[in-house]
């Protein structure tokens, strides 16, 4: 950031929010198009030191990532029609955002029209006309020869199935053996088995070269349920051997927590909390993990394929091409089997994916 804009950002009078996602919003006008508008939007993001996480046909969104104790903010800049609307939202949540989320739009509004006084209409024609033929690729020269698709592995599908009862199984006990040894804690545990889960995909992801991420889901589902379901029956036996009493069998035993419930602190939230932390564990852990999960698949994804044969393919869609008809250049290119050419969509859609993600809170 310019010592001008340090300057600027130091006199801003801010604004406090308060809420469970403290936000702020304005709005302004400017002369620019929508087709100019985005470099130089990005321009001003770059300047700021925000990071670029994702934009669509009308809008920016960046990121203030935090500093020290500082919450993050998540800013989202969309354009219409020469409107401006910049919103700032306070990241992780924090009930009361200190007046950041106005600061950080009243500073992009002013290095904005301080950026736009830059551009008179001989560089604003000038760029309109370089975005135009960035974005119909009209630089890109196609190839004479393309690297050539690797023999193709037969999906296993039993890999992740067979891994996920294993891992299943580990982490069920494990988290049991921790709560009898220390203690449980509610949150953090979640998290860790969330990772955990996503760490043991991406490898079964690899070994088995099965990338149908909608059957994965529902296989997590499996996997995070007897993972928990496992670790009540880990923790009933684990219960019974060191304190060295008769076994009361294991539906006994469910139903003795459920008459004793959830005790916070010196609280007894009864079967009902007893239950809803029961949902929380199973949803958070479900959320961490097909996040990780989704993320490790785009990137295997996109390591399948050599990124000439991604641009070759994404530049005859950019050209109007239908699906068809980039099957039939790939193949002109020696990607002529159907199985190498669903790779190649689905590097692109991983692209798309990749992008998804990096918004993601």
């Amino acid at each position: 950031m310019t010592e001008e804009l340090k300057k600027y950002e130091n006199s801003i009078h801010k604004k406090s929010s308060f809420g469970w996602t403290p936000k702020y919003e304005e709005e302004f006008r400017t002369n620019l198009n929508k087709t100019v508008f985005f470099p130089v939007t990005k321009e001003v993001v770059e300047k700021l030191g925000w990071e670029l996480v994702y934009e669509d046909a009308s809008s920016i969104e960046a990121r203030k990532n935090a500093e020290g104790f500082h919450w993050g903010q998540k800013i989202v800049i969309n354009y219409q029609s020469g409107k401006i609307k910049i919103n700032s939202q306070s990241i992780q949540s924090p009930l009361f955002d200190f007046g950041r989320n106005s600061k950080r739009v009243k500073l992009f509004i002013y290095a904005f029209k301080e950026f736009e006084k830059d551009y008179d209409k001989e560089a604003l024609i000038e760029l309109e006309e370089k975005v135009n033929k960035a974005n119909n690729w009209d630089d890109y020269e196609i190839p004479n020869m393309l690297p050539q698709p690797e023999k193709q592995v037969e999906p296993k599908t039993w890999i992740p199935i067979i891994g996920g009862i294993i891992l299943s199984i580990l982490l069920g006990f494990i988290v049991a053996f921790l709560t009898i040894k220390f203690t449980y804690v509610i949150g953090l545990y979640e998290v860790v088995i969330g990772f955990l889960i996503g760490f043991g995909f991406k490898y079964f992801i690899k070994l088995s070269n099965y990338t149908n991420f909608n059957r994965l889901s529902y296989l997590l589902v499996g996997v995070v349920l007897i993972t928990y379901i496992l670790n009540q029956y880990f923790l009933y036996g684990l219960i019974m051997s060191e304190n060295n009493i008769e076994p009361i069998g294991f539906l006994n035993f469910i139903k003795m927590r459920f008459q004793e419930g959830l005790l916070i602190k010196s609280i007894n939230t009864g079967s009902i909390g007893l239950v809803i932390s029961w949902i929380f564990q199973i949803g958070f852990t479900y959320v961490i993990a097909y996040t990780q999960i989704a993320s490790h698949l785009a990137r295997y994804q996109l390591e399948k394929i050599p990124m000439e044969v991604v641009n070759f393919a994404f530049y005859h869609f950019v050209k109007g091409k239908d699906e068809n008809e980039v099957r039939k250049e790939l193949t002109k290119m020696g990607w002529s089997k159907e199985e190498d050419q669903n790779d190649v969509f689905e590097s692109i859609g991983a692209i798309q994916s990749m992008q998804k993600l990096n918004r993601m809170n």
